[in-house]
C-alpha cells in the first residue's frame, strides 16, 4: 500500500469516525442507559442509536479491513502474517495499537450488533452502554494509529 492509497483508508476512517463522534456527542446524555429507559427513546434517539451502531460498525471494519494492515506495510514489517491476530499480535509489538486483546473487543462488539433483542431491554441497555464504552476506546485507537502512522507518512520535502 502506498502513502495516497494509506491516505484514502485513513480519509474513510475519519468520515466513519466524526460520524460517529456525532451520534455519541448526541446521545451522550442518555448514558448510561437503564432498561426501562429505552422505552422513553423518541424516534430521533432511534435513529441516532442506529447511526452510532452502523458507524461503529463502518469504522471498526475500516480499520481492521484496510488501516491496520496499511500500517503493517507502511512500516515494512518483515514476515509473514497470515491470520488476522499475527498481524494485530505484530501491530501491538511495534505500538501501532495498544492492544491485540481490546482490538478484538472492538471485532466481538461490532459482531453482537448483527443480534437483534427486541424483546429483552436488559440484553439491548447492556449492549448500549459497552458499546458506547468501547465506542470511545475505538476512537481514541484511531488517534493512536493516526499518531504512529504520521512517522511513516511524511509529506514529500521540496
Amino acid at each position: 500500500m502506498n502513502h495516497e492509497a494509506f491516505e484514502g483508508s485513513l480519509d474513510i476512517c475519519e468520515r466513519h469516525a466524526e460520524r460517529l463522534r456525532w451520534a455519541m456527542g448526541t446521545l451522550n446524555h442518555r448514558f448510561p442507559v437503564a432498561p426501562e429507559a429505552l422505552a422513553e427513546f423518541t424516534p430521533m434517539d432511534l435513529a441516532v442509536v442506529d447511526q452510532f451502531v452502523i458507524r461503529f460498525s463502518k469504522l471498526q471494519d475500516a480499520m481492521g479491513a484496510r488501516l491496520l494492515p496499511g500500517v503493517l506495510e507502511l512500516t515494512q514489517e518483515p514476515g509473514e502474517f497470515p491470520t488476522f491476530i499475527d498481524k494485530l499480535n505484530r501491530l501491538e509489538k511495534i505500538g501501532a495499537i495498544r492492544s491485540a486483546a481490546q482490538w478484538l473487543r472492538f471485532r466481538e462488539m461490532r459482531n453482537q450488533f448483527s443480534h437483534d433483542y427486541p424483546d429483552d431491554p436488559e440484553i439491548q441497555a447492556s449492549l448500549l452502554n459497552k458499546a458506547f464504552t468501547l465506542g470511545e476506546e475505538l476512537l481514541a485507537t484511531l488517534e493512536y494509529v493516526k499518531a504512529f502512522s504520521s512517522r511513516y507518512c511524511m509529506p514529500p520535502q521540496a
